[in-house]
């Protein structure tokens, strides 16, 4: 499992170093993220790792939406559904990765988002046309820049469709290393500090 953190974490490269503004996390199986507008994201995943679920709710506590992502065998997401509060599936969306020099799963390079209640078909021919997709580019040092947005549907802005940012993980919800230092229970106590002796 060690390996399928560290292989996560190469892919969301580009997360301040500080630490993820209000995220805390609970264990290895659970973290919280709290929003500045009262709205929290509550992550979970089972033993077996292939699978993380994201429930976003209200300051009141209401369930908003709900993530399923599915990971490859090397724990990068693949796929997910997004559903509404009321388990509605509203969006799928898949992940494709760079697959030069031999890597299997290498950087993020694209997430295309499909209308799971309704088959947009591409003009001319029978296959499944994206809503939204979302292309990332890095720089020389490997930082990923932020994402082109790129709207399907004719009238509307990306954030018309599914808010501004991308429907993917952008950073991972179980490493402590990733906690804000501020959250409750989150980061480290001196992420500068060294083992005694070292």
């Amino acid at each position: 499992m060690q390996f399928k953190t560290l292989l996560f974490s190469l892919l969301l490269a580009g997360v301040a170093a500080a630490g993820v503004p209000g995220l805390e996390v609970t264990g290895p199986y659970s973290s919280i993220k709290r929003n500045k507008d009262g709205s929290y994201e509550e992550f979970s995943r089972p033993p077996d790792e292939r699978t993380i679920t994201k429930k976003l709710k209200s300051a009141n506590h209401t369930l908003l939406t709900t993530t399923v992502y599915r990971l490859s065998p090397e724990g990068n997401p693949l796929t997910c559904d997004i559903s509404d509060g009321k388990g509605v599936r509203l969006f799928k969306s898949r992940y494709g990765y760079d697959t030069r020099a031999g890597l299997t799963y290498g950087k993020l390079l694209e997430e295309q988002m499909f209308d799971a209640r309704m088959v947009r078909k591409k003009p001319g021919t029978n296959e499944e046309m994206p809503i939204r997709r979302f292309i990332y580019t890095y720089d020389a040092r490997g930082n990923r820049n932020a994402p082109i947005a790129i709207n399907l549907i004719p009238g509307k802005m990306a954030e018309d469709v599914f808010g501004a940012a991308p429907s993917g993980l952008q950073f991972n919800p179980f490493d402590p290393k990733e906690a804000d230092p501020t959250a409750k229970g989150g980061g480290t106590a001196n992420p500068k500090g060294r083992a005694v002796g070292k």
